[in-house]
């Protein structure tokens, strides 16, 4: 028997073990170790895409996304046991930003192209995420930065002029630190659905009917839409009746199943094709802060937009205080004579047309969203119901009642003040 097992001990000793990886080493995509200073060497696809530009050819759109596999591979950074990954949809905003904006202001043609230009780049590039279904870093790196690079313009040009007092520079500053701590309370879990807790849940006579359902899927079940879940709730397929259903009746008045995440969801629910994960009352899949607003972030997201506006209409307020003085604010954000003959000034007054953009854009996304808390609907319910024609359209379309969820304005936002803590649960939540 010692004879028999030393053979596997030795197999075992010679078996090839990976040795420490240094600052600058990292194991790629092919599991194979690699060097950042090798991150030019050996790109097939990267040769042969600019032989075929060089030559005047079309490139596949395979081959573009291989080149950026490997880019978005290979750009590391040195690090303790092993270079880390970049990702590289958090390098434009860095180094596009200040260069678009200084560049804007050296004349005022260029301002307008300028700040014309980059909400139309920002659409373009969500539009191309959105339908590829990618997370990218791109929005939430924007944001962060120019909030940074804004408080920075600040203190540089604006703050030495001694028209803002330690006051105003400390309300601004504080302003800016509630903002970075409401995203970080967005940023973290929405109400991801446990499947263990989720089964655990469920009575055997419900297991019994979701396996027999996931049985028919198969065969064509119907009720399915291209995803492979069950179709969502509306108001159409929502008869009165349901609501008088046991909590316990195998017609799961209660719960959805998700096939994808192999899982029973409550109501209002959904899986996120993005984030790839089901999320309580899911709201909708926010770029601004690459994740879902559901049950347990909602109130943190809206939190963070109000204290964005406050904060970015006051540092706009003193700016304009500042660089163009005894006017109005409104007066001076279209009439500041004088204000491109200084280039600290003309900086200033760009950067103040730029925050005036992205405040604009966060104002209505915040609109829509106390118009949706005040009617007891989500996004994602309203373009559902946009889509299906189930929807009661108000205000030229800007405000959408589903009617299936609406319990009037005060009920409406005292079930949204107690999300997340369970101990508000309304009938209505649990007709499906």
């Amino acid at each position: 028997m010692k004879g028999s097992m030393k053979p596997v001990k030795k197999k075992k000793t010679e078996e090839p073990e990976l040795e420490p990886l240094c600052c600058c080493e990292y194991i790629d995509r092919n599991g194979e170790k690699n060097h950042v200073a090798a991150c030019l060497c050996d790109c097939q696809d990267l040769d042969e895409g600019c032989d075929r530009w060089i030559t005047c050819k079309s490139l596949q759109p395979e081959t573009c996304e291989r080149i950026m596999d490997t880019i978005s591979d290979r750009l590391r950074i040195p690090w303790l046991r092993g270079a880390k990954k970049v990702n590289i949809s958090i390098i434009p905003p860095l180094v596009l930003l200040p260069v678009f904006l200084h560049v804007a202001s050296w004349h005022f043609l260029l301002g307008v192209v300028v700040l014309t230009s980059l909400p139309v780049l920002a659409l373009w590039y969500y539009y191309l995420t959105h339908r590829r279904k990618e997370q990218t870093l791109f929005f939430l790196s924007l944001g962060l930065f120019s909030l940074g690079y804004m408080y920075y313009v600040f203190l540089q040009e604006v703050v030495p002029r001694g028209r803002v007092g330690p006051v105003q520079l400390a309300v601004l500053t504080c302003g800016l630190f509630l903002i970075l701590l409401a995203l970080y309370r967005a940023k973290k879990n929405p109400g991801y659905l446990n499947p263990a807790s989720s089964d655990r849940s469920l009575s055997s006579s419900q297991l019994e009917l979701l396996n027999r359902k996931g049985q028919e899927k198969t065969k064509g079940f119907p009720g399915t839409d291209t995803s492979g879940s069950l179709n969502n709730r509306t108001a159409k397929d929502d008869p009165k009746g349901s609501s008088r259903m046991p909590a316990g009746s195998p017609t799961k008045a209660k719960e959805d199943w998700c096939a994808k995440c192999q899982l029973v969801r409550p109501a209002r629910a959904w899986h996120c094709r993005i984030c790839g994960i089901c999320v309580r009352r899911m709201d909708h899949h926010c770029v601004w802060i690459n994740g879902c607003v559901g049950e347990s972030n909602h109130q943190a997201f809206i939190l963070a937009l109000f204290i964005f506006l406050l904060t970015s209409v006051y540092g706009i307020t003193l700016t304009l205080d500042t660089i163009c003085r005894d006017r109005s604010v409104f007066t001076a954000l279209f009439y500041c004579p004088g204000v491109y003959a200084n280039y600290s000034s003309a900086l200033s007054f760009t950067c103040v047309w730029y925050s005036v953009i992205i405040t604009a854009g966060m104002a209505y996304i915040f609109l829509i969203q106390l118009i949706n808390i005040s009617y007891n609907v989500t996004e994602r319910e309203v373009q559902q119901a946009l889509r299906q024609k189930t929807g009661r359209r108000l205000l030229c379309g800007l405000i959408v009642d589903t009617g299936q969820y609406n319990r009037g304005f005060l009920r409406n936002w005292h079930q949204f003040s107690t999300l997340g803590t369970r101990a508000f649960h309304h009938p209505a939540e649990d007709i499906v």
